[in-house]
């Protein structure tokens, strides 16, 4: 059936296969882990060299120079303004709900070990001069081999600034348009790996379900549904305001982005999707410069997904404990995720490394807490992922409108489907 040859139909079955899997067999859920790694990897792989091209190109072919730093400006606010209303809902829903309440848990009985190791990379953590300084690569290569996106960022902003002087004396267009064409095959390499995106959500899912059960969800059921049902409020409510100001609806907007979210879903990781998110994001209108530069910042500097977790998290572990938390605490807490969560960025488990970090600055919640929900972290780090891709995307839309720089027909067509374009 057609149905069946489309990548969404594709995914959501692996999907459900891989939680039957998971459920009845799960040490052969386990066992297929590798399938949804690898397919992450591949991915990630062409990440560095697609933004690379995408940033320098679009950079060498901006008339004026200056908006680079306007549109850089303007994301960075944004992003910091819809983070920290992220970061309070979090918080109210924790302290209006109470998830953590009537718990009563004895620290003494936690068993610290269980999170040592995320406690030790909370602990390695750099300070805010030292993350700056790391944009900076060593070399131009071991920013590529590192596939750390900031500092493929900072190369491509520059490369792109050289080009455009090499353009205004006459001498550049030969290689800009060599970068386009290497960009044009990394999109179309993508454009093969995608094709394996219902595998690697088979293997995720399998595994995820094989390795914690559907029975550990049981357990902490109330804190997985304070978190994603506030992930969809804020998704609802407040990029559903955003994407109305800024002229478009929201749920045309996530239709079209269905392939991506199953996909981000099954595989439980936001990188797993940028390449084909930025594909897309073009299609709807935004300028080639705008999605290079706000959507790759934007999975560093905006992380609404894990804002809304961690003061959540936070409250949900105090609460268990019965550690009491004063106002300016609870502030403390906003302050201090708001740091930790850029300072994590990119990081593996970079969820649970940054609240491992906001309980070591706060102090008053023991860390061996973390420990409690250990066991539900990879469901909940489903729902981080999909919120700050939703909200990465939704924030990349609205820079380019307040720029001026966004197609609105071309936007108002896909969203429509007028366009007959293949959704990837």
């Amino acid at each position: 059936m057609r149905i069946f040859r489309s990548l969404f139909a594709q995914v959501l079955i692996a999907i459900a296969l891989g939680v039957l899997v998971g459920a009845f067999w799960p040490h052969f859920g386990v066992a297929l882990k590798p399938l949804g790694d690898g397919f992450v990897k591949l991915i990630k792989m062409l990440i560095a060299p697609i933004v690379f091209c995408t940033v320098a190109g679009g950079i060498a072919k901006t008339s004026d120079p200056k908006a680079v730093g306007r549109v850089g400006g303007r994301a960075l606010i944004y992003f910091e303004v819809v983070s920290t209303i992220a970061l309070f809902i979090g918080l109210a829903v924790g302290l209006i709900f109470k998830p953590g309440a009537g718990f009563n848990i004895d620290v003494a009985t936690l068993d610290p070990a269980a999170v040592s190791t995320y406690v030790a990379q909370a602990r390695k953590a750099a300070s805010v001069p030292e993350t700056l300084l790391h944009i900076i690569p060593d070399t131009v290569a071991s920013a590529f081999a590192a596939g750390d996106l900031l500092q493929v960022l900072l190369l491509a902003i520059l490369a792109g600034f050289g080009l455009a002087a090499l353009n205004r004396a006459g001498a550049g267009s030969d290689l800009a348009h060599g970068l386009e064409k290497i960009g044009a095959l990394f999109f179309a390499i993508i454009g093969i790996v995608v094709r394996a995106a219902p595998l690697g959500a088979f293997g995720a899912m399998a595994f995820t379900i094989g390795q914690y059960g559907l029975a550990s969800l049981g357990k902490l059921a109330i804190l997985v549904v304070s978190v994603y049902a506030t992930s969809a409020l804020f998704v609802a409510v407040v990029l559903g305001l955003i994407a109305w100001v800024a002229g478009f609806s929201l749920w045309r907007f996530l239709v079209y982005l269905r392939e991506e979210l199953l996909i981000c879903l099954g595989a439980s990781a936001s990188e797993a999707v940028l390449p084909q998110l930025m594909v897309k994001l073009e299609r709807l209108g935004v300028p080639t410069a705008v999605v290079g530069l706000v959507t790759p910042t934007g999975y560093s500097f905006n992380l609404d997904g894990t804002n809304i977790y961690m003061t959540l998290a936070t409250l949900f572990l105090a609460q268990a404990t019965n550690a009491h938390l004063t106002l300016i605490q609870e502030l403390t807490i906003v302050g201090v995720a708001m740091l930790t969560s850029k300072g994590a960025a990119g990081v593996t488990g970079a969820g649970f490394i940054t609240l491992a970090m906001t309980l070591s600055a706060v102090g008053t919640i023991p860390v061996a807490a973390m420990a409690l929900i250990l066991g539900v972290d990879r469901f909940l780090s489903t729902s981080r992922a999909l919120t700050n891709m939703i909200g990465n995307a939704v924030g990349t839309i609205v820079i380019a409108g307040w720029e001026g720089s966004l197609d609105r027909v071309k936007l108002a067509a896909e969203l429509k489907g007028e366009t007959g374009s293949v959704h990837a």
